[in-house]
C-alpha cells in the first residue's frame, strides 16, 4: 500500500473509531396504560400515567370547547419519569411539557415533582397545540406564534402564562413593552417572546387577554376566525373575514380598551 493511501485509511479509521465512540441518544420504551390507552409511559411511571389519565377527558373537552372543534386525530400523551427520558425526546431547554414535530405530548417529570400544581394546565395547554397541530402542521408559521402560544393558554384556564399576572401584562402593554398582533411570522423568521423583549410568561399572558378580549368583542366573530384558521385560511385575511376589522386595528382597540381600564376613576365615582 502506497505511503499517501497508508496514511487516508489510518485517518479513515481514526475518524470512523471517533463517530462510533459519540454518545448514542436513544428512545425509552414506553408501555401504555392498560385502562386509558391514550396515555403512554415510561417504565416506573405508571402512578404519574394514572394521574394523567385521571385529568384527560376534562382536558380534551376543555380543548376542543376552545377550539370549537373535535381533535382530529387520536389523542396520545407521553409521560417522562427522568429527565433523560424528557431531554431525548424535546429539544427545547427548561420546559415542563411539549408537542414534538411529529405531533406527541411529553410531559415532564417536574409536572409530578415540585410542579405538580401545574399538570392540569400544561397538559391542556399542549393538547391544544395538539389539536391545532393535527389540523396545521406543528407549529405552523402560517399563524404566529402568540396565536399558537395565546391560544394555549387561553384554552387551558392559563396554562404557560400561570407566573405572569393579568395586572403585570397590562403594565407592559401600557409601557409599551408587548407583542403586535399585525406583524405576522414567516418560516424564516418566528417572533417569540424574545423578539418583544418579554418573558414567556408574560407573553403569553399578553396573548392570552388578547384573544379574551376578542372573544368579549364578539364570540361569533371569534368563533368563525378560529374555525377560518383551522381551515387553512390565510391568517390575516380570516381574521379580517371574521371581525370586519384588522389585525392592526384589532391592536390598537385593544391597547384603547387597557387604557381605559386602567384610567383612575373621576372623583365621585
Amino acid at each position: 500500500m502506497r505511503a499517501g493511501h497508508l496514511a487516508a485509511f489510518l485517518l479513515l479509521t481514526v475518524a470512523n473509531v471517533g463517530c462510533s465512540l459519540q454518545p448514542v441518544r436513544t428512545s425509552p420504551a414506553f408501555e401504555t396504560l392498560a385502562e386509558e390507552p391514550r396515555v403512554r409511559f415510561e417504565v416506573g411511571g405508571e402512578h404519574h400515567a394514572r394521574r394523567v389519565a385521571e385529568l384527560l377527558p376534562e382536558a380534551v373537552s376543555r380543548v376542543e370547547a376552545a377550539h370549537y372543534s373535535p381533535f382530529a386525530e387520536a389523542v396520545t400523551v407521553h409521560v417522562c419519569v427522568t429527565d433523560a427520558c424528557f431531554d431525548s425526546q424535546v429539544s427545547t431547554p427548561n420546559v415542563s411539557g411539549a408537542t414534538v414535530p411529529d405531533n406527541r405530548v411529553f410531559l415532564s417529570p417536574r409536572l409530578f415533582g415540585r410542579e405538580a400544581h401545574r399538570l392540569p394546565l400544561i397538559l391542556a395547554h399542549e393538547l391544544s397545540h395538539l389539536h391545532l397541530g393535527q389540523r396545521l402542521g406543528h407549529y405552523s408559521p402560517a399563524v404566529p406564534v402568540w396565536f399558537h402560544e395565546g391560544l394555549a393558554a387561553y384554552a387551558s384556564g392559563g396554562g404557560g402564562a400561570d407566573y405572569a399576572s393579568e395586572e403585570e401584562a397590562r403594565a407592559n402593554w401600557l409601557a409599551g413593552r408587548a407583542f403586535s398582533p399585525a406583524v405576522l411570522d414567516t418560516p424564516e423568521k418566528r417572533h417569540r417572546a424574545e423578539s418583544w423583549n418579554l418573558s414567556p410568561y408574560l407573553f403569553y399572558r399578553q396573548a392570552m387577554m388578547f384573544l379574551k378580549y376578542l372573544k368579549s368583542v364578539s364570540e361569533a366573530g371569534f368563533r368563525d376566525f378560529l374555525l377560518r384558521v383551522q381551515s387553512r385560511e390565510d391568517f390575516a385575511a380570516a381574521f379580517t373575514a371574521a371581525f370586519g376589522f384588522t389585525l392592526a386595528e384589532a391592536g390598537q382597540r385593544f391597547l384603547e380598551s387597557l387604557s381605559v381600564a386602567a384610567a383612575p376613576a373621576a372623583p365621585g365615582d
